[in-house]
């Protein structure tokens, strides 16, 4: 298989160009412009990224209450995010800066891997995340009752799956290279081969195409539990508004985790099973950084966009002057991970709603 910007040591002996290694790659993958503004797209992540989730994971330490084990896995995904802007974005902010792969190969390597790693952290902790609102919501086990092991189960389960998947390529199956535009370092996807179409299709199914099945699925079930719910009550206006914002927040969510990941994981499979296919650098490189600005919009989606977690934040950037909201829960309240049902009788009642609460 042929890709355009496939092997750049190779191309650079052809046209007497430098490897992403040695030297500026502006203008023959792409115009110096191009190089600054993925700088500056970079700079503002690593800013927007480090500020976000610092101030959760600095928010979760200070408060007690929020330290509930539902809230492992929000932890779980800033500390992830956290790390793909130190190892990822930062790195690609100063190449960028530069034009080139300034760190050398076995930098390039080490980033490959890091950002592999903690991105597939996050990813799975998006979906560990929708089971277990799953488990706690629907109860499809019964009267199950989510305990702090199961959080920790969920949380070191997202980091033993993410290393199984991405320890190979550092020993042969596949590799980390330099990709698209020369700046950034990720699986070899575009360089064909059955070593790297195997691990592609493998990374594809494990890493993707598994949490985005448990994330539907998941989300699928919430949303027919809170209908089957709000059902009963079909005269109150706050079922059939609560209803409504739980279906809003699930279809963001979703379309949050298919507009980070569906690009990346589309077009290295894409890449991967075609043969002949040529690829402008500047194109390769698009997937990698729409994965990297989810670093900036998990947060405000997953976490700032909890009220319990925003009262927090609030009191913590306003020094105390801000207080936080308490909110009450009465004795006949079950809260379920996401929307309060209240019971009535031998019914429940959705008395307001919040999928993060």
């Amino acid at each position: 298989m042929h890709v355009q910007m496939a092997n750049a040591s190779q191309a650079s002996l052809k046209n007497g160009t430098l490897s992403p290694f040695d030297g500026p790659q502006w203008p023959h993958r792409a115009s110096r412009r191009v190089y600054t503004s993925l700088a500056a797209l970079m700079g503002v992540v690593v800013l927007s990224a480090s500020l976000a989730n610092g101030l959760v994971i600095a928010v979760s330490v200070r408060f007690k209450r929020l330290r509930s084990p539902l809230n492992y896995i929000l932890v779980n995904l800033a500390t992830a995010d956290l790390l793909v802007t130190f190892f990822g974005s930062i790195i690609s902010f100063v190449n960028n800066a530069v034009g080139f792969f300034v760190f050398g190969k076995t930098a390039c390597r080490f980033e490959g891997f890091m950002v592999s790693l903690t991105g597939i952290v996050g990813l799975w902790s998006l979906a560990i995340l929708a089971f277990e609102r799953y488990l706690v919501i629907c109860k499809p086990v019964g009267d199950f009752q989510f305990q702090r092991r199961h959080a920790v189960i969920g949380c070191l389960y997202t980091w033993g799956w993410s290393l199984i998947w991405t320890v190979p390529p550092l020993f042969g199956w596949s590799s980390y290279v330099p990709e698209g535009l020369g700046t950034s370092c990720g699986p070899n996807w575009y360089m064909g081969g059955t070593n790297n179409n195997s691990y592609i299709v493998a990374l594809f199914v494990t890493c993707f195409a598994l949490p985005l099945s448990m994330i539907l699925f998941s989300y699928a079930n919430l949303l027919l539990t809170l209908r089957a719910v709000a059902a009963q009550q079909k005269e109150q206006e706050t079922t059939q508004r609560a209803e409504k914002e739980v279906t809003r927040m699930v279809i963001t969510m979703v379309m949050a985790f298919l507009v980070c990941w569906l690009p990346y994981a589309t077009f290295a499979m894409v890449v991967a099973t075609t043969k002949d296919l040529s690829i402008q650098p500047g194109l390769a490189s698009l997937p990698s950084y729409f994965s990297k600005t989810a670093t900036v919009y998990n947060p405000i989606i997953y976490v700032f966009m909890n009220k319990q977690f925003r009262s927090c934040l609030l009191n913590t950037v306003s020094c105390g002057r801000i207080p936080q909201t308490m909110p009450g829960t009465p004795a006949t309240t079950a809260v379920r991970g996401g929307f309060v049902l209240t019971s009535e009788g031998r019914g429940n009642k959705v008395a307001s709603t919040e999928l993060h609460s």
